[in-house]
């Protein structure tokens, strides 16, 4: 396979319960790739990525992330799967009652890093690739909206992820906040090799910034052009 293909999903079948959401999904994502995902409340797109981080199984098609076969995880190869990624949600979900190091901190031990001293680095590279030197020891509740998700972005970025997922990452941000979240994801995406897919309803940044859109739309996955898309 393709070592540049971060993600593929051939012939999948995506269910939430005993309905069907999305029909026959075929998607190719590559190294460094910067992708959007659009499609309305309902159309499949939160499904779409709950099957890419391994929150719903694979029942049906063929699935491969970051080298793992979605269709063989179980609880214990779920986790080496998540450390191939980082999730950036809409609501933080920072720890409140940790400072920003501790936030970082959690992650770092909670993937099993054990040298301290390899621990201060990565904590101190990933806080400047998202512009946050010298807040360390800031509680969440001291950062702006935007410094927040900087910093949920640099724990995303912890375990040098293959792919980053970030969905609806400036749904509570104003745009020019959003704006500049948008512009670190496409800088990220560009410098370190990682593939980011971003979940937006925010039409206004796909016309501004453009890039590659996959849209969720009646039951299928289609490109920008509205084409089914056919990539096997």
């Amino acid at each position: 396979m393709n070592e540049n293909l971060i993600v593929r999903l051939s012939g999948v079948q995506i269910y939430q319960k005993d309905q069907r959401v999305l029909s026959d999904v075929n998607l190719r994502i590559t190294k460094g790739e910067f992708v959007y995902l659009i499609g309305k409340t309902g159309s499949g797109k939160s499904s779409l990525l709950k099957i890419l981080y391994g929150a719903l199984p694979l029942e049906e098609g063929k699935g491969v992330v970051a080298g793992h076969d979605l269709k063989v995880l179980n609880r214990r190869s779920i986790p080496h799967l998540r450390r191939e990624l980082g999730i950036v949600f809409q609501d933080f979900n920072l720890l409140s009652d940790r400072t920003v190091e501790g936030n970082l901190r959690f992650v770092l031990e909670a993937t099993n890093w054990k040298s301290e001293k390899e621990k201060k680095e990565r904590m101190t590279a990933v806080l400047e690739q998202v512009g946050l030197e010298g807040k360390e020891q800031k509680m969440p509740h001291q950062l702006s909206g935007g410094e927040q998700q900087r910093v949920v972005i640099a724990r995303a970025l912890l375990n040098k992820p293959s792919l980053i997922i970030a969905d609806e990452p400036t749904g509570n941000l104003d745009p020019d906040t959003s704006d500049d979240i948008l512009m670190l994801l496409r800088k990220l995406a560009q410098h370190n090799d990682t593939a980011v897919l971003f979940a937006t309803h925010d039409y206004r940044i796909l016309e501004q910034f453009p890039a590659r859109i996959i849209r969720c739309i009646n039951g299928q996955v289609m490109d920008e052009e509205g084409y089914e898309m056919n990539i096997l």
